[in-house]
């Protein structure tokens, strides 16, 4: 009865190159999703690094901070008030 009233199945067309282009870019571009989402999921494990010592440990030379030489303070007065004009 189908085929007295004209019902046939659609013609599909057979797929272009950039159909399949485009299938198979979308298809990798899942794929790279779902390993960046891994990626989030399961971080990879870092190697063990030791710590420093701490700043006690080592001798009281080492734990002082040096000296900076700064400005001299007629200098620095002198460019404060030139911001202010």
């Amino acid at each position: 009865m189908a085929s007295e009233l004209g019902f046939s199945p659609p013609e599909v067309p057979e797929p272009t190159f950039l159909e399949h282009v485009l299938r198979y870019g979308l298809f990798l571009g899942a794929v790279f999703q779902l390993v960046c989402i891994l990626a989030i999921v399961f971080p990879a494990a870092k190697p063990h690094q030791p710590e420093p010592e701490p700043p006690e440990a080592r001798g009281p030379e080492s734990a002082r901070k040096p000296k900076t030489s700064g400005p001299p303070l007629g200098k620095k007065l002198k460019k404060e008030t030139k911001k202010k004009r």
